[in-house]
């Protein structure tokens, strides 16, 4: 039997979640990606301002992936998306200590939105000074039963073994 999920994939600005579903995706992404007009980190010229849409199959599951905006002036989108969602991704920009504080409050922000199983997604473990899983889960105070996974957002193979973490602790 197949079955479809909804799954939102969140975080802080600047964690990946864009590249995240944009290299999984086997639809082109609908973006919804715009110029920076604040200060931003080095590198980052765009933001994501309502959404990223993308859906990927993996055996009989078709995952319909819905990226949040990572600024908080876009934060009234986060309960839009979240509802009827089936599970979230936390995903976290390893290298960035200081946006681990906002990737603890997003957990707690999500779970009271919908009560679904999550994963938290170390991102940017290919990166001088990312913190490992284990540091990632420390400085988050996770329970031990939550999965946290390790990734690079640009690689294929790593995006799906964290969405299919996630599946399987969807009933």
């Amino acid at each position: 039997m197949k079955r479809a999920l909804k799954i939102v994939v969140t975080g802080p600005f600047g964690a990946g979640k864009t590249a995240f579903i944009q290299t999984i995706s086997q639809i082109d992404v609908v973006s919804t990606e715009r110029r920076i007009t604040r200060r931003a980190p080095a590198g980052k010229e765009e933001t994501t301002v309502a959404l990223d849409y993308g859906r990927v199959t993996l055996g009989r599951t078709t995952l319909s992936l819905f990226g949040t905006p990572g600024q908080k002036r876009f934060d009234f989108m986060w309960e839009i998306l979240s509802k009827e969602m089936d599970g979230f991704v936390m995903l976290v920009d390893s290298t960035e200590a200081r946006t681990f504080r906002e990737a603890k409050r997003l957990i707690r922000l999500f779970s009271r939105y919908n009560s679904v199983p999550y994963v938290v997604v170390a991102n940017k473990q290919d990166l001088t000074g990312a913190a490992s899983p284990t540091a990632l889960r420390r400085a988050l105070n996770l329970d031990s039963k939550v999965t946290v996974v390790p990734c690079i957002a640009t690689r294929k193979r790593e995006v799906r073994s964290a969405l299919q973490a996630l599946v399987q602790l969807i009933p």
